[in-house]
């Protein structure tokens, strides 16, 4: 036997070990689901996940094996997390649009077991998840082309009981598809949302394809798929034509090619975020009293105390012509722990005449 072979044997060994002890695993992670429906406990507890991690990483002898061991167990809790919303029946995500929109896709990608619930507006999404009908929205909050998604974050400011809980940054690649059987020399008319339709003017323009614009992209190939015609293609992506038997005539056709959508996770908060510290974001709703100086003040507690601000926006305050509410993104500094955090917000409160604590998270990574 060769040094592969033996690997593979060893390997086959210890995932014979490792399913049974998944199982052991998984039976008590069930116990814990019984436990958190008769305390009413939330399914995730973000200190205690950073304490596992930190006491099971430690435990690995090789130090050179331990942010690998760490992922590892990073994912093993995630697959708990959903077993666990399945066996209280708190699995049910939203999104808006149809199957194989950007939104659809990301909530596969962050939510694979999940129960899925589509609904034609962003609002509908937020009353879902308000009313208990959904425990998760997934919803698009800024774009790296086009700017922030300014109605989801009018319907933040106006649903104080929802906190934002994840982020996810999507690399955004749209395609040429079209049904089976189609070229590129059989397409006179492609159809799309108009944003795509504008980061792909270009391909669009060289090949002098007439447009139509659609309401969005996985509609367009939805419609597509049904038309049924070699003539017409649309532009969405490759996730989308999968799921509607299209063929990709030509990958990554739009102009942006680090064209990135941020989405977010809501979820109706039962308590209170839980900040840790190092490794988190804050993001924060506020008003500032409409007085010279005020914005600054709060802004210079925020600096003063080693925050990051990675980004700020503001934006017209309802019922209240010209005055403004502000989002705040901040980085939590290397170091920092949950106390700090809390010791940041007990001094802009009275620096603020409203402060609210909106979500306290990390960042995925980019999604290709």
């Amino acid at each position: 036997m060769d040094l592969l072979q033996q690997a593979r044997a060893e390997i086959d060994m210890v995932d014979a070990e490792m399913a049974a002890l998944f199982e052991r695993r998984m039976c008590a992670v069930a116990d814990v689901a019984r436990y958190k429906a008769e305390t009413g406990k939330p399914v995730f507890d973000a200190a205690r996940e950073a304490a596992v991690l930190d006491k099971n990483t430690a435990r690995i002898a090789d130090e050179t094996l331990r942010p690998y061991y760490r992922a590892f167990l990073n994912d093993a809790m995630a697959v708990s997390r959903a077993y666990q919303r399945a066996q209280l029946g708190r699995d049910t995500a939203a999104y808006q649009g149809v199957p194989g929109a950007w939104s659809h896709i990301t909530l596969r990608r962050l939510f694979p077991f999940a129960r899925e619930s589509a609904f034609a507006t962003w609002g509908e999404v937020f009353d879902a998840v308000q009313k208990g009908d959904a425990q998760f929205g997934v919803l698009p909050f800024e774009n790296s082309s086009a700017g922030d998604v300014s109605t989801v974050l009018d319907l933040l400011y106006t649903h104080p009981e929802i906190i934002v809980s994840r982020m996810c940054d999507m690399h955004i690649r749209q395609d040429l598809v079209a049904v089976p059987g189609a070229t590129m020399e059989t397409i006179k008319t492609v159809v799309s949302h108009p944003q795509a339709l504008a980061q792909s003017s270009v391909f669009v323009q060289q090949h002098g394809f007439k447009t139509a614009t659609w309401g969005n992209t996985a509609d367009a190939a939805r419609h597509v798929a049904e038309l049924g015609d070699p003539t017409v293609a649309a532009i969405a992506s490759a996730e989308t034509a999968e799921l509607y038997g299209l063929q990709i005539l030509s990958p990554g056709i739009n102009a942006e090619g680090d064209n990135t959508t941020r989405f977010i996770v809501i979820e109706r908060a039962d308590t209170a975020p839980t900040m840790t510290g190092e490794g988190q974001r804050l993001a924060l709703l506020f008003t500032a009293r409409h007085k010279p100086g005020q914005l600054a003040a709060a802004l210079d507690q925020i600096g003063a105390r080693g925050f990051n601000m990675e980004c700020i926006k503001s934006r017209p305050l309802p019922h209240v012509p010209f005055e403004y509410y502000f989002y705040v993104q901040l980085v939590c500094p290397a170091g920092s722990t949950g106390a700090e955090c809390q010791a940041l917000l007990d001094t802009l409160t009275p620096v603020c005449s409203t402060l609210r604590l909106l979500g306290a998270f990390t960042l995925d990574g980019t999604e290709k």
